[in-house]
Formats: C-alpha cells, sequence, structure tokens
C-alpha cells in the first residue's frame, strides 16, 4: 500500500537541512555544516512537525552557541533576500527558516529590542507569528509599542506579524496573555491594508475573538466601514471572513449584517431520498417558502450518533439564494464516508435539520445503515 502523503517530510527532510547548513557555512567559517546536518537527521525522522522545528533549533544553537548579540549578525549574513515583495498574498515563505525564530525565543528573552529586529527580518524569510508570542508574554508593553511602528512597514509580512502574532487563537501558537481588546488599535490602523495577506489575518484575528465576544466584532466591523477606510469589496470579503463563525452558529446580528433577516417567516419541507448507508449517501432535497425576494442563506444540520450513545452535531454550507416567490427548491447528496480518518460513521438513530439565516426550519429523523 502507498504510503500518504507526509506534510511534515516535505517541509523538513535532509535536502532542506542541507540547504539551512549551506547558507550558515557560507555566513560563519566556524560553523560545521557536516557535524549539523548529522545532529539533525540523527532524530528528525522520528520528530512530528512543530518537534522538528525545535529540534533544528536546538542543532543550530549547538552549532553557533551563545547569546542573541553575538549570534544575531551570523543569522543575518545567511538569510537568502526577503520574499518577492511584489505578491500580496499566499507567500508563506519557507517552513525552514522556522526553526530560526525558535532560536531567536531561545537566546533572545533577555534582549528584546534585538529580538525584535531579529523577528522583523525572519518574518520575511519565513512568518514569525509562533516566535513573536513568547516575547508578547514577557515584554508585553515593549512588543506592542513595536508593533505600532510595524503597521506601517513597507514589507507586507512584517504587518501581517502584528495581527497574526498577537491572535487570541492562533494555531499551534503559545497562548498569550493580552485582553481580547488589546491588539485592537493595531488591527484599526490594519485593516486598511491593500494586501489579502494582511487582510485576511486581520480577519482571521476578529474571527478569533467572536468565539467570545461577538459584540466587539460586530462593533469594531460597522466602525471600519463606517469610515471608509478599506475598498467596499475588501471591506465586504473581510465581513463575511470575519463572522463565518457567528454565521455558522446562527448569530442573529452577524446574520443581519451580511444582509440575511433571522426573523423571516420561512418554512422548510424536507424529504428524504431513499435509505442513508455507512459508505454511500444521505439525499435530501428541501422547498423553502416565504415572502420572494429576501436573502437565504441555507445550511444543514446532521445530528450524529457517536459511540457510547453520545451525539454530536455538524452544520454544513448548503446555498446561498434569494427565495422565489413560488419557492426554492434545493438538493443535496452528502457523502458518508465509511473510511473517513478524522470522524468515524456509527449507524443508528441520526436526524437532518434545515436552517436558514440561522435558525433551524425544520427536521426529519432518520437511520443510518450500515
Amino acid at each position: 500500500m502507498a504510503q500518504g502523503f507526509s506534510l511534515k517530510d516535505q517541509l523538513f527532510n535532509a535536502e532542506k537541512t542541507r540547504y539551512l547548513a549551506g547558507l550558515f557555512a557560507s555566513a560563519s567559517p566556524s560553523f560545521d555544516a557536516a557535524t549539523f546536518e548529522a545532529d539533525v537527521l540523527s532524530r528528525l525522522p522520528a520528530l512530528e512537525l512543530k518537534e522538528r522545528m525545535t529540534w533544528i533549533a536546538t542543532c543550530l544553537q549547538s552549532a553557533l552557541p551563545g547569546p542573541l548579540p553575538e549570534v544575531a549578525p551570523v543569522i543575518l549574513r545567511a538569510l537568502p533576500p526577503p520574499l518577492d515583495p511584489t505578491r500580496t498574498d499566499d507567500d508563506f515563505g519557507d517552513f525552514i527558516f522556522a526553526p530560526l525564530g525558535e532560536w531567536v525565543v531561545a537566546v533572545g528573552l533577555d534582549h528584546p529590542d534585538l529580538a525584535l529586529d531579529m523577528l522583523a527580518e525572519l518574518t520575511q524569510r519565513f512568518s514569525m507569528e509562533w516566535a513573536i508570542r513568547p516575547f508578547l508574554n514577557a515584554h508585553p508593553d515593549r512588543v506592542l509599542a513595536r508593533m505600532q511602528g510595524w503597521c506601517g512597514h513597507s514589507s507586507y509580512h512584517v504587518r501581517r506579524l502584528v495581527s497574526e502574532g498577537t491572535r487570541p487563537r492562533l494555531p499551534w501558537g503559545q497562548a498569550i496573555g493580552l485582553g481580547l481588546s488589546d491588539p485592537l488599535p493595531l488591527l484599526d490602523r490594519l485593516h486598511g491594508d491593500p494586501t489579502r495577506f494582511v487582510t485576511r489575518s486581520v480577519a482571521n484575528h476578529l474571527n478569533d475573538i467572536a468565539k467570545k465576544e461577538p459584540s466587539i466584532v460586530l462593533d469594531r466591523l460597522r466602525d471600519w466601514r463606517a469610515q471608509g477606510g478599506q475598498a467596499a469589496r475588501e471591506m465586504d470579503w473581510m465581513t463575511a471572513h470575519a463572522l463565518r463563525g457567528l454565521i455558522k452558529d446562527g448569530h442573529p446580528d452577524a446574520m443581519r449584517m451580511q444582509g440575511y433577516d433571522p426573523d423571516a417567516d420561512i418554512t422548510a419541507d424536507i424529504r428524504l431520498d431513499g435509505a442513508a448507508r455507512i459508505g454511500d449517501a444521505l439525499e435530501f432535497s428541501v422547498t423553502l417558502k416565504g415572502q420572494g425576494g429576501q436573502r437565504v442563506l441555507v445550511d444543514y444540520i446532521i445530528h450524529f450518533q457517536r459511540p457510547m450513545g453520545k451525539t454530536s452535531s455538524k452544520v454544513f454550507k448548503l446555498k446561498q439564494d434569494v427565495l422565489k416567490g413560488d419557492g426554492l427548491t434545493l438538493k443535496k447528496r452528502h457523502k458518508l464516508k465509511a473510511d473517513a480518518t478524522t470522524f468515524q460513521l456509527v449507524p443508528g438513530a441520526h436526524r437532518l435539520d434545515i436552517q436558514v439565516n440561522g435558525v433551524v426550519r425544520g427536521g426529519v429523523p432518520f437511520d443510518l445503515l450500515a
């Protein structure tokens, strides 16, 4: 059987290690590239992705020991040119430079100003969103003050670091002690950025906040729209992206902000087409009726049977449309994979609900067959 794709092996491997070793060998005559490669590869295959970052950083620190003021010049000499400044999105850089941020954290917490200088350089080769967070915890006021200057930096990678590094729920990122509102003055400056790489980060940041304080996000989006600091089309995109979690949860004020009326008088007639069987599909149609001309956001919710008698629900997107005077009929075939690795299906009693503009308008039970 063929092995599946391995992200960790694609991002951190012998070839990438050799590339990094070559950069540092060129930057410092004392750097032993062969020993560094051997040390890294001695453990690399057994480690997971984030562990590989930490291990490579440890090996770099062993190969070039010393505090940050001593090693910083070597790191800077080893860096390749910054990422293409003419791009505006989807340019994260090369993961092999992520360990350099871990290295700066390990030897730089007592040298915050120099460390922040280094992270501003490194993030133009690969995002330093994880590395900035220990500094936010150790020196919050100093980092936030530096970030105010970074909001106007010529590199959009540095500007993005401001938003991404301060996210409340950054994936893989260390928890930080900032309050949800502490980074808002930074986001106020960044929301009008001309690059999608930055505005996506701002929207993701707001989506994080919305999980705990929806009102903060809704108020900020209203203020930004009123200020007119961002193009209308991009502001629309940011709003939709920032509210996606609230929309999925059916939050009424988020629905209204997106032009959907949660109080609309809409009915849903649901019909199942045949039996639902693991390895096949759940097929259904739904006819919506109500006043014509109104926008509708239609989701469907499946309440799954879980092991040990528990249940869980998942919301799935169905359609964004405009309700017609004679009704709107939608059809869906939802695959029920038998070999899914992340969510194992269990036979038994299930339920299908139809949610329109954040409100469940009807539902039907069904049995999932083995």
